[in-house]
Protein backbone atom coordinates (compact mmCIF):
# COMPACT_ATOMS: atom_id res chain seq x y z
CA UNK A 1 0.00 0.00 0.00
CA UNK A 2 1.95 3.32 -1.05
CA UNK A 3 0.76 6.57 0.78
CA UNK A 4 0.01 9.98 -1.39
CA UNK A 5 2.70 13.00 -0.28
CA UNK A 6 1.62 14.89 2.30
CA UNK A 7 0.54 18.86 0.63
CA UNK A 8 0.60 21.80 2.31
CA UNK A 9 -3.59 21.28 2.47
CA UNK A 10 -3.03 18.58 3.84
CA UNK A 11 -1.52 20.05 6.91
CA UNK A 12 -4.04 20.86 9.75
CA UNK A 13 -2.74 23.31 12.88
CA UNK A 14 -4.14 23.51 15.92
CA UNK A 15 -5.27 26.73 17.06
CA UNK A 16 -2.18 27.67 19.00
CA UNK A 17 -0.45 27.02 15.74
CA UNK A 18 -2.30 28.84 13.50
CA UNK A 19 -1.87 31.57 15.69
CA UNK A 20 1.93 31.42 15.74
CA UNK A 21 1.76 31.16 12.26
CA UNK A 22 -0.81 34.15 11.40
CA UNK A 23 1.09 36.20 14.69
CA UNK A 24 -2.77 36.42 16.50
CA UNK A 25 -3.71 34.65 19.77
CA UNK A 26 -5.45 31.69 20.01
CA UNK A 27 -8.30 33.58 21.84
CA UNK A 28 -8.66 35.78 18.91
CA UNK A 29 -8.98 32.99 16.32
CA UNK A 30 -11.30 31.63 18.79
CA UNK A 31 -13.76 35.05 18.59
CA UNK A 32 -13.71 35.00 15.32
CA UNK A 33 -14.88 31.67 15.06
CA UNK A 34 -17.62 32.68 16.90
CA UNK A 35 -18.48 36.37 15.14
CA UNK A 36 -17.36 35.51 11.41
CA UNK A 37 -14.63 37.01 9.40
CA UNK A 38 -11.99 34.31 10.18
CA UNK A 39 -10.12 31.92 8.43
CA UNK A 40 -11.92 29.03 7.55
CA UNK A 41 -11.57 26.51 10.05
CA UNK A 42 -12.82 22.41 10.37
CA UNK A 43 -14.09 20.48 12.80
CA UNK A 44 -12.90 17.38 13.50
CA UNK A 45 -14.25 15.57 16.07
CA UNK A 46 -14.37 17.84 19.12
CA UNK A 47 -11.04 19.64 17.57
CA UNK A 48 -10.66 22.79 15.73
CA UNK A 49 -7.76 22.61 12.94
CA UNK A 50 -6.71 24.70 10.12
CA UNK A 51 -4.88 23.97 6.83
CA UNK A 52 -1.74 26.54 5.98
CA UNK A 53 -4.01 26.89 2.90
CA UNK A 54 -6.96 28.60 4.30
CA UNK A 55 -4.34 30.59 6.66
CA UNK A 56 -3.00 31.92 3.66
CA UNK A 57 -5.66 32.71 1.43
CA UNK A 58 -7.66 34.27 4.69
CA UNK A 59 -4.00 36.25 5.01
CA UNK A 60 -4.15 37.61 1.15
CA UNK A 61 -7.63 38.67 1.29
CA UNK A 62 -6.58 41.47 3.96
CA UNK A 63 -3.95 42.98 1.38
CA UNK A 64 -4.11 46.59 0.60
CA UNK A 65 -2.21 48.83 -0.93
CA UNK A 66 -3.48 51.97 1.31
CA UNK A 67 -5.60 52.76 4.00
CA UNK A 68 -7.55 55.00 1.20
CA UNK A 69 -8.25 51.93 -0.83
CA UNK A 70 -12.01 51.56 -1.56
CA UNK A 71 -11.94 48.33 -0.66
CA UNK A 72 -9.87 48.89 2.81
CA UNK A 73 -12.55 51.65 3.88
CA UNK A 74 -15.48 49.73 2.99
CA UNK A 75 -14.11 46.83 5.51
CA UNK A 76 -13.17 49.02 7.94
CA UNK A 77 -15.82 51.89 8.14
CA UNK A 78 -16.48 51.99 11.65
CA UNK A 79 -20.61 53.27 12.19
CA UNK A 80 -21.98 51.25 9.55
Amino acid sequence: MSSSPRTSSTIHFTPDQAGQYLNLSPRTLEKMRSDGGGPKFRKLGRRIRYTQVDLEAWANSRSYNSTSDAEYFARHRRGV
